[in-house]
């Protein structure tokens, strides 16, 4: 009689790709979700149109105007996880309490938080066509609260070029306990 034992699979996954407006967090998400194979979703696309028209206008989102989104992405990702899927999320995640509201998806809720300098965000922001105008910029730092030691986060320096923001990340989730990243040829 021959017995074979295999690993358990690893519970699904669902990255959450942060930062302020600028940082990358779209693009470095979706080219993450395409280089592991798993589901990608931009938080950008479940903000209520009051939300893109407030920030088109130049006006900060608050708490209250994030809380039914933050919402929204969370009922995403439980879904993801609940169906064994994994999933990378786009999504600014700006303050503590907004990923506490995050994680409560599941426990399998990470965050892969991408820093870059005050200057090349402005200069990020000014190169682009999106809702979000760079004269928010200051107080999306000013909002912003960076991942604690005891959060589930990698902070990755996001100054370089697509293709190596992508290779820090995929590196520094190599390093983190417990996570492997398959075959990036996908």
């Amino acid at each position: 009689m021959s017995c074979s034992a295999t690993a358990p699979a690893a519970p699904p996954l669902a990255l959450v790709v942060m930062g302020v407006s600028g940082s990358g967090k779209s693009t470095i998400a979706q080219r993450l979700a395409a280089a592991l194979g798993w589901e990608f979703l931009d938080g950008d696309d479940l903000h209520p149109p009051a939300n893109i028209v407030k920030m088109s206008a130049g006006m900060p989102l608050q708490d209250a105007d994030r809380w039914p989104w933050l919402e929204a992405i969370a009922t995403w990702m439980r879904g993801e996880l609940d169906a064994g899927r994994s999933a990378v999320v786009a999504c600014s995640a700006l303050r503590r309490v907004y990923r506490d509201r995050l994680r409560e998806a599941g426990p399998g809720v990470r965050f892969v938080y991408l820093a870059v300098a005050h200057e090349e965000l402005a200069r990020r922001m000014r190169a682009r066509a999106h809702f979000m105008p760079p004269a928010l910029l200051d107080s999306q730092l000013a909002t912003l609260e960076e991942p604690a030691s005891d959060e589930p986060a990698l902070r990755v320096a996001a100054h370089g070029s697509i293709e190596q923001t992508l290779a820090l990340v995929l590196k520094g989730l190599e390093h983190q306990r417990g996570f492997v990243v398959g075959n990036l040829d996908r």
